[in-house]
């Protein structure tokens, strides 16, 4: 628990109880248990949140729509006007 050993929990204990007191200890201790249990559910929502986010950018697009009217639509270009008026006029 982050990276703190038994003997240095103990100390930070008995500072604790000399400097808040015995009689409202148990009240700081139960705030700080909630504090810290609402501070874990709102990172977890979060955590939720953009992991949802991640696998909707992750879903297949459905693109054939676009891809099906690119491919059908010839781009008129020179090149394509040159061979068309080259077939249509006869060579010397």
């Amino acid at each position: 628990m982050f990276g703190i050993g038994m003997q240095e929990l103990i100390i930070i204990a008995v500072i604790a109880l000399l400097i808040v007191g015995p009689r409202k200890l148990p009240d700081l201790a139960k705030t700080l248990g909630k504090g810290f249990s609402e501070f874990k559910k709102a990172t977890e929502g979060v955590t939720e949140d953009l992991k949802d986010a991640l696998k909707e950018d992750e879903k297949p697009k459905n693109d054939d729509g676009w891809k099906d009217s690119l491919l059908m639509k010839k781009p008129d270009t020179e090149e394509t006007k040159n061979d068309s008026s080259d077939k249509d006029s006869p060579k010397q």
